[in-house]
């Protein structure tokens, strides 16, 4: 072996979160089982393991275009290259999630891309029957039902417009995807023990997993600070989302990686607390009891115009 190979190894992995390359590692084989095996034996044990593996990967992937596990981001966007949730393109997740982690624009209806406010004059252009409808998507309920949907056809319309434009990075990403949805749809057709509709409701279910996350993740309000939500919440949710819903903190410290976050609350609950003027639940428990059939907010956002 040369002289000098292992201390350059080690050089080159001091530093690697492996706790993000063990979950990954994890979540793929997890769901491989759940695509396969598990479908074979018992359907909705199968289609469980799907929902909530895809819903995981997309928080792997949160990670991954913040910069974890390797300081590579390309390595980093490799691991997660496989479109599990199959509609969202890896690079327009980055783009649109990066341009959101400017506090400043937090809930604009116009700037933010993951507001859910609309500007009042636009809400008070719309037909009835499609306030109504988004009435319902800001209850939970609506959200986990109907949110996935919603949210999809709004990403596509946004998308298509600047494809349309000619935007060259929203066509990378688009093009980019083709394979990344194919890696998923052929490992389907070869090895895959699950009924397509099967597959696609399970695909489903992890996008509205996903919905309980950001259903409150961010509320109208005058200071920028206090816009970002702690829900004091360590269960099976929590690990799914990677501790965001420890929302403040990560808003602060975007580039530590998930299994620090809980310990940075745990030491500073008061600062952030104070941070983000008290917008706190004790868990996700509470947040169903309160708005799985009452909405938290208005659709058209209440503070605008500023």
């Amino acid at each position: 072996m040369p002289e000098g190979l292992i201390p350059r190894l080690a050089d080159r992995f001091r530093g690697v979160e492996w706790p993000t390359l063990g979950l990954l590692a994890v979540c793929y084989g997890l769901w491989a089982l759940g695509t396969t095996a598990a479908a074979e034996v018992w359907l909705p044990l199968g289609m469980a393991l799907v929902t909530a593996t895809a819903a995981l990967h997309s928080s792997l992937t949160h990670e991954m275009l913040h910069g974890h596990p390797f300081r590579s981001r390309v390595l980093n966007g490799a691991l997660v290259f496989p479109a599990l949730t199959l509609v969202v393109p890896y690079l327009r997740f980055k783009d649109t999630h990066l341009a959101h982690h400017r506090d400043s624009i937090l809930t604009d209806p116009y700037d933010d891309p993951e507001s859910n406010y609309l500007d009042p004059k636009v809400w008070a252009r719309l037909p009835a029957v499609v306030r109504r409808v988004l009435r319902w998507n800001n209850t939970l309920a609506g959200r986990l039902a109907i949110g996935p949907l919603l949210g999809t056809v709004a990403f596509f319309a946004s998308d298509l417009a600047a494809l349309r434009r000619g935007d060259r990075r929203v066509w990378l990403g688009w093009l980019l995807h083709v394979p990344a949805v194919a890696v998923v749809l052929i490992w389907m057709g070869v090895a895959g023990q699950m009924p397509w509709w099967a597959f696609g409701l399970s695909v489903y279910g992890a996008l509205a997993i996903l919905k309980i996350r950001t259903f409150l993740e961010h509320r109208a309000h005058e200071d920028a600070r206090g816009r970002t939500v702690v829900i004091e919440d360590r269960g099976p949710l929590a690990l799914l989302f990677l501790n965001n819903n420890l929302h403040v903190v990560h808003h602060m410290h975007a580039m530590v990686p998930w299994y620090r976050l809980p310990r940075l609350y745990r030491e500073n609950r008061q600062r952030y607390l104070s941070r983000n003027a008290g917008y706190r639940y004790a868990s996700y428990a509470e947040v169903f009891r309160r708005y799985f059939w009452r909405a938290k907010d208005p659709v058209p956002h209440p503070l605008w115009p500023r």
